[in-house]
């Protein structure tokens, strides 16, 4: 029998040797600005070292301009501990105080009247109430709670009045989006698992290593599903809707977005060790789950993974969004293209992004042109959940590096020496993506399992770059770039990544030798702008007219 750390090896050795391995030199490079930009912050999920379940999923991150002052600010839900589930450190909120290029965040929290103790988890960003400014999320372990901004930086909790709080459960992921088309932002909430802090299950086994239980064999808690009634309300509309008539599942990510462009968002849900789902939108507040029939309910090999995060990529040119997702140690992240019509396949090994994979627990991805090239690359963070966790042991170690792939192609390529910041092994979960420092690249904000946030700094300093902002910002648009006889397709959406919601822009690098662009931007209701000879090195507002 090979010893972990020879399978491990092979795995890793198999990928780069493949065919198309790490180009000579990649220009993808990231720095570690964490303590030079002032985020110095350590987040709560439980105690040091994890006993139980409940303990690992740490926490998300989420990036909205919250005093709309043109720069992204940074929320952080954070957690508690076992012993003090409602009186953890307490959420965050860092105002970005961008000056001369020079990167700055600041603590304000109290000032934003932030006082949240709850045992946070994930985030998500939308304009709840229909006011034009940005609103907050929370999912919890216990009842959720809705923010409602003020344009200000200041917030304000509303879920008793506005409802959607959603019970005594543990809910992990959630979205906005208007599901019925009326104009206001429905809110999709996917659920983990029960979980009795007063009585946790005995351990269990992993590779004859001890563990903590889960998720199988605890009961998984059904997903929820609120219809915004246009009032700053919400109404539960989960058995209406139908989302109930699946069997619940361990729902650990979610998406809302048109996967099969007939013209309203659909709702995927990304499960742990349970297949995923696909509710296709029928109309009228009506899903239908079609994952299986559409080839998004398991890998290639008919396996259910333990789905993780998720990233939205146009990944052939077809202007499809196809959709990639983490998954645990021994087994591949997986690519599931999208073919129209509702219909996947997976072609992981077809785009360089199997084996590689296998020895890492995969959380927070996301496609985004990092060196500005005309293509997306991708990247996601890892780490596991057992602190025990050895290559000897378990074929994989507790902390891991970030993997980084830079296209190439048709191929998604490993950059097996990449910056030191990513190289560095990390107990990472949530991340989110967008333009830190205005410079016109994607820097990223990493949420660490009872770790430091921290802030990496996109060092292309490629030009060619373009951002697009839409005014107003709605979530359901789509943004297309024409540029050097190639099309690139971005979509403003709420969700993926994992438990994170980033920057709610769209970010595109000209491909060499481009130096102007025709740009579409589309609606959810039908509007429509097209420009053209657009003009690269610059942040662009589109407006409706």
């Amino acid at each position: 029998m090979r010893s972990g750390r020879l399978v491990a090896s092979l795995a890793l050795g198999l990928a780069a040797c493949a065919p198309g391995a790490e180009p000579a030199a990649s220009a993808i490079r990231f720095s570690d600005a964490t303590r030079e930009a002032g985020l110095v912050f350590v987040t709560t999920s439980g105690r040091k070292p994890s006993t139980q379940i409940v303990e690992v999923k740490g926490g998300g991150v989420a990036l909205l301009d919250a005093d709309e002052d043109g720069d992204l600010d940074v929320f952080v839900p954070n957690g508690a501990t076992m012993d003090a589930p409602t009186e953890g450190p307490g959420a965050r909120y860092f105002a970005n105080e961008l000056a001369g290029g020079a990167l700055r965040f600041r603590d304000a929290t109290a000032e934003a009247g932030l006082d949240f103790h709850r045992w946070g988890i994930g985030v998500a960003v939308g304009d709840a109430n229909g006011d034009g400014h940005d609103d907050l999320y929370v999912t919890c372990y216990g009842e959720n709670a809705l923010f409602v901004g003020d344009g200000h930086g200041h917030f304000h909790e509303r879920t008793q009045e506005a409802g959607g709080g959603g019970g005594k459960l543990w809910s992990a992921a959630s979205a906005f989006g208007d599901l019925d088309q009326d104009g206001d932002l429905e809110l999709y909430v996917a659920n983990y698992l029960r979980f009795d802090l007063a009585h946790p299950p005995p351990p269990s086994t992993f590779k004859n290593a001890p563990v903590f239980t889960g998720p199988i064999p605890l009961p998984p808690e059904p997903d929820l599903l609120f219809e915004n009634l246009g009032n700053g309300t919400f109404g539960d509309v989960s058995e209406r809707s139908g989302i109930r008539a699946v069997a619940a599942a361990y729902g650990l990510g979610t998406v809302i977005l048109d996967f099969d462009q007939d013209g309203r968002p659909d709702v995927y849900v990304g499960n742990d060790s349970t297949p995923n789902f696909l509710f296709v939108n029928r109309g009228s507040l009506v899903l239908e789950e079609r994952g299986a029939h559409g080839g998004l309910a398991y890998n290639a090999d008919g396996m259910a993974q333990s789905t993780m995060g998720i990233a939205i990529g146009d990944v052939d040119g077809s202007g499809r969004p196809s959709v990639f997702t983490t998954n645990f140690s021994n087994d591949t992240n997986t690519l599931h293209v999208n073919r129209g019509g509702g219909l996947f396949d997976d072609q992981t090994r077809r785009h360089g992004l199997g084996m590689v994979s296998f020895p890492f627990v995969g959380w927070a991805a996301a496609f985004h042109d990092f060196d500005l090239d005309g293509d997306e690359d991708l990247l996601s963070f890892n780490g596991h959940v057992y602190p025990n966790a050895t290559l000897e042991r378990m074929d994989a170690g507790y902390a891991e590096p970030a993997l980084l792939f830079a296209r190439e192609g048709e191929r998604f390529v490993h950059v097996a020496h990449p910056s030191a910041c990513l190289a560095e092994p990390h107990v990472d979960r949530g991340a989110a993506f967008g333009d830190l420092d205005r410079d016109g690249d994607v820097d990223v904000v990493v949420s660490e399992l009872n770790g430091p946030l921290r802030v990496l700094c996109n060092d292309s300093r490629a030009r060619g770059w373009l951002v697009v902002a839409l005014e107003p910002a709605v979530l359901g648009s789509t943004v297309e770039l024409v540029a050097g006889g190639t099309t690139q397709t971005r979509w403003i959406h709420s969700g993926g990544s994992f438990v994170s919601a980033s920057a709610q822009e769209a970010y595109f690098g000209l491909p060499r030798g481009a130096t102007g662009a025709d740009l579409t931007v589309r609606w959810p209701d039908g509007a429509r702008r097209e420009l053209s000879g657009v003009r690269a090195d610059q942040r662009l507002v589109v407006r409706r007219d």
